[in-house]
């Protein structure tokens, strides 16, 4: 069993940067990882993902160029450091974490965290 903790999350003021991390309990080198967020009264939506070789690498349109996903497998975290950051971004951030067998479209495994909270005031 896995269990994903994110932690980073605050109020920062339009412009600042934050830095999120996600710490897993149980070994995830081989599953995909992603972060996720929801804004009130609205669905949650994907923000960046990266494979589980680190090789490929996916931002949301309105995230690209502000967002950079990373993972560090020696410590088993997933980090998503965040710049520039703008009031429309203020949503709870979610780390996921997914195992794919083969070329499966469907994970085997995956996980959610507990969500953070990110506040950008204006």
């Amino acid at each position: 069993q896995v269990q994903l903790v994110e932690s980073g999350g605050g109020l920062v003021q339009t412009g600042g940067s934050l830095r999120l991390s996600c710490a897993a309990s149980g070994r995830i080198s081989t599953y995909a990882k992603h972060w996720f967020r929801q804004a009130p009264g609205k669905g949650r939506e994907f923000v960046a993902g990266i494979s589980w070789t680190g090789d490929d690498i996916v931002y949301a349109e309105s995230v690209k160029g502000r967002f950079t996903i990373s993972r560090d497998n020696a410590k088993n975290t997933i980090n998503l450091q965040m710049d520039s950051l703008k009031p429309e971004d203020t949503a709870v951030y979610y780390c996921y974490a997914a195992y794919y067998r083969g070329s499966d479209h469907d994970p085997a495994y995956e996980y959610w965290g507990q969500g953070t909270q990110v506040t950008v005031s204006s």
